[in-house]
């Protein structure tokens, strides 16, 4: 159905104003009592700046309700806050300290030769007093 075909009598906009509602004590009452639920229920979810007036509440319910809008405000301390500590010197008693170790060094007790690899990759040093031991690497090695 297209819009050509609709009578003038139907339209999709209205210009006549909603009716105020006027309250009877019982239902102010009841209003009164959603108000305290709504700003209790405010309270308790931590959304305080959503609590509201009778007024407000009012304007709220029937959607009229334009909250005011907040100016952003940077946080700027009053004063730069660092906590203090005190320096406490470590106690030096000599225990527990090492001695540092001296490296290695040859002595030339004895010569060395070469090294033997007998197994893949295990690797023994040939000395110039045991050159037999050579001999025998070299033969398992076949």
């Amino acid at each position: 159905m297209t819009m050509s075909l609709v009578g003038p009598g139907l339209t999709t906009t209205s210009y006549k104003k909603p009716k105020k509602v006027n309250r009877t004590k019982a239902r102010q009452l009841i209003f009164e009592r959603e108000h305290r639920e709504h700003n209790k229920r405010m309270k308790s979810n931590g959304r305080h700046s959503e609590m509201m007036s009778l007024a407000e509440y009012d304007l709220y319910v029937s959607g009229n309700y334009k909250p005011e809008a907040k100016k952003f405000q940077e946080y700027v301390p009053s004063a730069v806050f660092r906590q203090e500590t005190k320096q406490y010197p470590s106690k030096d008693s000599g225990v527990g300290v090492a001695p540092k170790k001296e490296s290695p060094a040859y002595t030339g007790e004895q010569k060395l030769i070469g090294i033997a690899t007998m197994h893949k990759s295990n690797m023994v040093p040939i000395f110039e007093d045991n050159k037999q031991m050579a001999i025998e690497i070299a033969r398992m090695r076949r």
